[in-house]
């Protein structure tokens, strides 16, 4: 098993450069946009200071700006730079935001925010830097403008994992490969062997640690091979303690293919275990994990 020490390695700006035509699928994701819209309508008030870091195309920022007095939005890529500030100057509002180019892991405003939106999100917290990124505002933010911080959007984060037995038939081609599933939709070739755990659960507003570790026991439901597990992540993007409720965002579902398959009959407990470090690459999770049988509870 490779140690977090190792992985922690990887490139600073893993995650960063996604190309401008990856961005019109995620404007077009309604499950993604329809919530984020909703939770910064909830969270920003009418005159509020919002910054955006790691803003895209600047469709957050502009929601934000719909009762903000200023927004600004961070971004590293100078061709988001470019079509965001053209975007944003064709919407309503738009010209309340000022696009920044720079470096979000460095920029602070020139005064203090209410809100801070960053959807820099990964599932599994994968490949994007949002925990190293907030976790270092927070320590520049306090610093500068003291210890009240802001309000960020996602607040938390909610993550579990499910063993599946999974097809990797393509058209007579067996290729175990990582995959992604959409969030709802019926997946004829998963089998799920047993339900979903929670392994970890990130509280955006307190110290968070990049390193996730985890080791759990499945009672497997039914008969089958487990080859594969799948991780499920819900950002909790706003919480409206009034009506007791939360606005959320489940990404798409990630399946990774386990190294050897494992027969077992319903009954069985699987033990599993894995440990990465937030913001580092898929394959850093997938070689990181174990997966066996409890040979004690076996039949």
């Amino acid at each position: 098993m490779t140690t977090l020490h190792e992985d922690a390695a990887e490139p600073h700006y893993l995650g960063q450069f996604i190309p401008l035509h990856y961005h019109h699928n995620m404007l077009m994701d309604k499950n993604r946009m329809d919530n984020f819209k909703a939770a910064i309508e909830f969270t920003v008030f009418e005159g509020a200071k919002v910054l955006e870091l790691g803003g895209g195309t600047g469709v957050m920022s502009n929601y934000a700006a719909a009762k903000a007095s200023k927004v600004w939005c961070v971004e590293f890529n100078p061709d988001l730079v470019t079509e965001s500030r053209r975007f944003l100057a064709l919407n309503p509002n738009g010209h309340k935001v000022e696009v920044i180019h720079a470096d979000a892991f460095e920029y602070l405003p020139p005064e203090p925010v209410d809100v801070v939106i960053c959807e820099m999100i990964h599932v599994a917290m994968l490949r994007e830097k949002q925990v190293e990124m907030i976790e270092a505002f927070k320590a520049r933010y306090r610093q500068r403008f003291g210890d009240k911080l802001p309000v960020f959007i996602p607040t938390a984060v909610i993550m579990a994992v499910q063993p599946l037995q999974q097809d990797y038939n393509f058209s007579g081609f067996h290729a175990p490969i990582i995959q992604f599933q959409r969030v709802y939709a019926e997946h004829p070739g998963s089998i799920e062997l047993a339900p979903p755990q929670t392994y970890s659960v990130l509280d955006i507003s307190q110290p968070t640690s990049r390193e996730i570790t985890w080791e759990g026991t499945f009672k497997l439901e039914q008969d089958g091979a487990v080859n594969a597990l799948r991780f499920f992540t819900k950002n909790v993007l706003a919480i409206d303690q009034l009506h007791a409720t939360t606005i959320d965002w489940v990404i798409d579902y990630l399946v990774l293919p386990l190294a050897r398959p494992i027969t077992a009959k319903a009954g069985d407990e699987l033990q599993v275990s894995f440990s990465y470090l937030a913001g580092n690459s898929i394959q850093s999770l997938e070689k990181n994990i174990r997966a066996t049988l409890n040979v004690s509870a076996t039949k």
